[in-house]
């Protein structure tokens, strides 16, 4: 009659993690190392603290740990710019502390993916930092975007582009050239055109995985290639994308030879290491064009991400995802959170339309409701599933941070995002008690807010109808249930106005969107729910914003 909770989840299937294909099915965790846990108490998380709390993701039930930056950086952008790419940062440790978290991950049956940056480098890398020693005419400029300014004296930037940051996508320097940056005026784009990146980076995939990575995250895997000869924005179609536009440095043909000579790398090693990419596209059919089976294995799905609660649009998108992947033969990817929007806890507590970076808190009660329902119809969906850190405590953005704590560079250059990613980044709360609720023992980069505890590990943990035991049963089931996980495609069923029905094999999941009770058909054994159902007579009553999970087997 109500939602059913296993206290603990077992562990990483052996047999799954040997599999070739593992990554189809596989529910993948997102580690932000600096807000995770601070193993030395200087505030900010490292790869000891990762490694220290790996126990815990294994008992979670996830299958990979996937690491966001933890590379040498000057840290303009949380990491994102990086200036060896062969080194840790001090900050989170180094080599020997990276090789050790692998090591201690594949030994509790979890693999690890870990991000890669090809897009920029930091204005601090060798290269650029020679390139603007050399100056004008220098064979390291072309491996980056300089260009001569416009106008009488070159005052002007070589074409209209913007930063995603905001301001224009263009620096000058004093010699009189420009350089370009997508992002942060620290970090310059690489010239992708130039064999030398290409073989740079080559190399780097196989420092990584000589270390024993099981695969990449590819940051801004759409933006590699520019458009030849830089046009202005004039001269194309603008086409919006979460917000953003779609411009004539994103989503370019090119970057798909690129990844075809990733991928020849890749397949020398042995044990089906895995590219995932971070391609924001205008639709889910130019996403698949990324993991056809010569280039990459996953996509992130962000069209899913940016899909409100609503059944109507949730079913067109999950419809959309797998049709267009099935002809490549890729699983589709479900997410509802990262570490660049709003969480979606807090996300479903405000109206819909706002995208993806909210300011307000909303209501708190209603999103947690919808986020919870939300997580078991992402997991009842065939492909592979990620989890942003946090999530599975239910989590919401800390939207009351100041202007002097904020960290985020596009907050503070005025346009382009909204810059308010930091309220997804705050440091998760592990104990009740504590300056820093267990993060680490002294303080954190962020500041956590009052009641952080409450909503803690700790404080979760073996308490019957929170959000953590919610993950865990979830989790749980996921590897019991031989018909969920891997496959490309849903039986849908006949369901009220705003609900969501479908049948995979002999297990049934329904998503009540409507706002209000419904009334459905009992589908079999009562698996688990997101809140209370009552079940009579072949019949099953939902609250609103609930989702179920039923079994037809005894």
């Amino acid at each position: 009659m109500t939602q059913q909770h296993s206290a603990i989840a077992p562990a990483p299937n052996p047999a799954k993690a040997k599999r070739g294909d593992w990554w189809r099915d596989a529910v993948i965790y997102q580690v932000y190392p600096r807000s995770f846990a601070d193993s030395n108490g200087d505030g900010m998380g490292d790869l000891e603290g990762v490694r220290s709390r790996l126990p815990y993701l294994r008992d979670l039930g996830v299958d990979a740990v996937w690491l966001s930056p933890f590379y040498a950086s000057p840290q303009a952008d949380a990491g994102y710019d990086v200036a060896d790419y062969r080194a840790v940062d001090p900050m989170f440790g180094n080599l020997l502390d990276a090789d050790a978290l692998i090591r201690d991950a594949h030994g509790l049956g979890l693999r690890v993916i870990v991000d890669l940056v090809p897009n920029h480098s930091s204005d601090q890398h060798d290269w650029f930092k020679r390139a603007l020693r050399e100056g004008p005419g220098s064979p390291l400029r072309e491996r980056y975007h300089f260009r001569p300014g416009k106008g009488e004296h070159g005052e002007l930037p070589p074409n209209d582009w913007e930063s995603i940051f905001g301001g224009p996508a263009w620096t000058q320097v004093p010699d009189g050239e420009w350089y370009l940056h997508l992002f942060a005026p620290e970090q310059p784009d690489f010239n992708w055109e130039h064999p030398a990146v290409g073989d740079e980076f080559r190399s780097v995939l196989r420092f990584w995985l000589d270390i024993g990575v099981d695969g990449f995250r590819i940051d801004v895997a759409h933006g590699l290639v520019k458009a030849e000869g830089l046009p202005d924005l004039g001269s194309h179609d603008q086409v919006k994308l979460l917000g953003n536009d779609v411009m004539p440095f994103f989503d370019q043909d090119g970057v798909h030879d690129i990844y075809r000579q990733w991928r020849l790398v890749l397949d020398e090693y042995a044990g089906e290491r895995i590219f995932v990419a971070e391609a924001w596209t205008p639709t889910v059919e130019r996403t698949a064009n990324y993991v056809r089976p010569d280039e990459l294995h996953q996509a992130f799905n962000f069209q899913y991400l940016s899909t409100d609660w609503d059944a109507k649009e949730l079913r067109t998108v999950i419809d959309r995802t797998l049709e267009a992947m099935r002809p490549v033969g890729a699983p589709a990817t479900w997410v509802l959170s990262n570490h660049d929007v709003t969480r979606h806890a807090t996300r479903f507590a405000n109206p819909p339309g706002l995208g993806t970076q909210i300011r307000t808190a909303g209501d708190r009660e209603l999103g947690l409701r919808r986020a919870r329902a939300a997580t078991l119809l992402m997991l009842a969906l065939p492909g592979s599933a990620y989890v942003y850190q946090g999530e599975e405590l239910g989590l919401p953005d800390v939207v009351d941070l100041s202007d002097e704590v904020r960290q985020d560079p596009a907050y503070f250059r005025g346009a382009g995002q909204d810059g308010f990613r930091d309220g997804c980044r705050v440091p998760i709360p592990w104990t009740r008690t504590g300056s820093s609720y267990g993060f680490g023992n002294g303080g954190s980069w962020l500041p956590q807010p009052d009641g952080w505890g409450e909503l803690s590990i700790e404080a979760q943990t073996g308490t019957a109808g929170s959000t953590l035991e919610l993950y865990r049963a979830a989790l749980a089931a996921r590897r019991t249930q031989p018909d969920l996980g891997a496959g490309d495609s849903v039986e849908w069923l006949r369901a009220p106005e705003g609900v969501l029905a479908f049948r995979r094999g002999e297990f049934v999941c329904v998503a009540n969107t409507s706002g209000e009770s419904v009334t459905t058909s009992a589908y079999g054994r009562l698996l688990l729910a997101s809140g209370e159902v009552t079940e009579a007579d072949g019949e099953a009553k939902l609250p609103a914003d609930t989702t179920v999970w039923w079994t037809t087997t005894p």
